[in-house]
């Protein structure tokens, strides 16, 4: 691993701690509605810019949420450049991380498939 990618990593990991603060007990935006979760961070090599994927559970209006999720970006930036030391505190672009429904998803179809494996072998049997 170049020794670049290990500093990104690092910055990536306290941006993803910084913003779960920022936006779990500081952002008071009314649009912004649900439990968030940063699931990941990625930020360009050139620090301008951080990609931020959110995982929004129990939300009022998802499409609403993220609006209300770039409206609030300045401030959400204004807050890490006091806590996170970079010379150039990224612009944030939010995207919405689905893998933890994918993964529900994907869990409830094996349940599913392995109860008929179950009733199939149960039939036999009889």
């Amino acid at each position: 691993m170049p020794k670049n990618e290990a500093r990104l990593n690092r910055i990536n990991e306290e941006l993803k701690k910084e913003l779960s603060q920022v936006l779990n007990y500081e952002l008071k935006n009314p649009n912004v509605t649900g439990m968030l979760s940063v699931t990941k961070v990625k930020i360009t090599p050139d620090f301008k810019y951080a990609k931020v994927y959110v995982s929004i559970l129990n939300s009022k209006n998802i499409d609403r949420t993220m609006e209300g999720l770039k409206e609030s970006s300045g401030f959400i930036r204004s807050r890490l450049a006091k806590t996170v030391n970079l010379r150039i505190t990224p612009e944030l672009v939010f995207e919405i991380d689905d893998s933890l429904e994918y993964g529900a998803r994907i869990d409830s179809i094996l349940k599913d498939l392995n109860i008929s494996k179950e009733d199939n072998e149960n039939k036999e049997e009889e």
